[in-house]
């Protein structure tokens, strides 16, 4: 049996170096974490967001390239971000929007509009844009997630959406190749979304998760943002939905 020492892993390079990402929703965190972790694999970050204060907090601790503190919901504002942008860029992740909940029947119709804007008509504002901005090969990824996959009373329109995002983003993957498209499809993360929506009920849904996902923890947004950056890497995977919510799917 040979006594000799292993050697060492050859280093690595970034995996992200000289290319840059724009986060839409940028300032907290999934946004935040992506572009914390793309940052460290050597990238180039833009990061936006609506809270002026918050954002320029982020941009510190990421050493963003600039910021925008814009509405994504307003196309103008979007179209005029993108416009203004100094050159081409590489990836844009888009976090901007929310679940909404309630019962279909409580939904008027300017309720129901936001609800589904807060996913696809984003999303698709900022594909048109992606045409002319992202390079060859670059990526779009798109936030959903998997909680209203099973239908129940009070989810409201959130399993219509949650349905559609994956046809809706394979659709944007062909309109827009060579640049990638990609859904990331999480669970209950813990983040400030998450907090502002449970409130009081926080710590309890944290330890009950612990009690009962397969990874005997909560998912944080580390997590997502590192499967964020492997979608930005691998230039084989367009179209498609990516899970990861610790198996919350098997246990719910």
């Amino acid at each position: 049996m040979s006594s000799e020492p292993s050697a060492a892993p050859a280093p690595r390079d970034p995996a992200l170096l000289g290319q840059t990402l724009v986060v839409i929703g940028g300032s907290a965190g999934i946004g935040l974490a992506t572009a914390r972790h793309a940052r460290a694999e050597g990238a180039d970050v833009i990061i936006t967001g609506r809270n002026a204060d918050r954002l320029r907090t982020a941009a510190r601790e990421v050493d963003a390239v600039s910021t925008a503190s814009f509405d994504a919901h307003d196309a103008a504002q979007v179209a005029r971000f993108f416009q203004e942008l100094s050159g081409p860029v590489d990836h844009v992740l888009v976090t901007a929007g929310g679940p909404s909940y309630g019962r279909l029947l409580d939904l008027d119709a300017e309720r129901a509009r936001r609800a589904i804007s807060d996913h696809m008509v984003v999303a698709l504002e900022v594909a048109r844009h992606c045409v002319d901005t992202v390079r060859p090969g670059g990526t779009l990824l798109l936030l959903g997630g998997t909680g209203a996959r099973r239908v129940r009373a009070g989810l409201g329109i959130a399993p219509a959406v949650t349905a559609a995002m994956p046809a809706f983003t394979a659709g944007l993957a062909l309109e827009l190749a060579p640049i990638r498209v990609n859904l990331i499809a999480a669970g209950f993360v813990d983040t400030p979304l998450s907090a502002r929506l449970l409130g009081e009920e926080l710590d309890a849904r944290r330890e009950k998760l612990r009690e009962t996902l397969p990874i005997g923890r909560v998912v944080g947004p580390a997590d997502v943002a590192a499967l964020a950056v492997h979608l930005m890497t691998n230039t084989a995977l367009t179209g498609a939905t990516y899970d990861i919510d610790g198996g919350q799917q098997l246990t719910d």
